[in-house]
């Protein structure tokens, strides 16, 4: 399954680092073990440049919407690189398979604001990734990808420091995750303006 993964960045590398070059800022940050890189969401693209910029490596297995998964060419080849399937309309089975990859250490990849926005401030982040964070002791990695993207112009993508959800996981309220989402959120937002000093 790695090699499937490295092989597949390798492959089509070129091609997204034509018409998106990029610069990487604290890769060094993403931990060896078990990690639950969490970044912000505009373009379908940013599964594709979270994975390039980690570096073939570090496989992230990514959630993707289970449409894809009913497309015969694609589903495979998602599969193929460690992808797994979640359904909007109720995502158990994949919090399930993610506890799984996590448990075994490996890393996965999610973007807690659930779909893509344009512009920051036009949503909430969802407390799927903070909970699941808190549940199995991992540490979250917040990495920015810049939401506007231009054909040929470098992005400047920053991964974060790893940090631990603080989180009594037999006392915590729903309003307890949401305010340790939208922190996780700010500091997806305050890499953004550090990445911004750096262009």
């Amino acid at each position: 399954m790695k090699w499937m993964y490295r092989f597949f960045l390798l492959l089509t590398w070129p091609f997204i680092s034509l018409f998106y070059p990029r610069k990487t800022a604290g890769r060094e940050n993403i931990p060896a073990g078990a990690a639950l890189l969490c970044g912000n969401h505009s373009s379908g693209f940013d599964p594709f440049l979270m994975a390039y910029s980690g570096g073939v490596g570090n496989q992230i297995r990514f959630m993707a919407k289970a449409e894809l998964f009913r497309i015969p060419v694609v589903a495979p080849l998602l599969r193929s690189i460690g992808t797994f399937p979640v359904d909007r309309a109720g995502g158990a089975g994949a919090i399930k398979e993610a506890m799984r990859y996590l448990k075994a250490g490996e890393k996965v990849g999610i973007f807690p604001e659930g779909t893509r926005f344009s512009a920051e401030g036009e949503s909430e982040a969802k407390i799927g990734a903070v909970r699941l964070a808190a549940k199995m002791a991992v540490p979250v990695v917040p990495v920015y990808i810049p939401r506007k993207k231009r054909l040929f112009r470098r992005l400047y993508i920053v991964f974060g420091e790893p940090y631990m959800i603080e989180a009594d996981r037999k006392t915590a309220t729903s309003a307890d995750y949401e305010a340790l989402a939208a922190e996780m959120m700010e500091k997806i937002r305050l890499l953004g303006e550090s990445g911004d000093k750096t262009s």
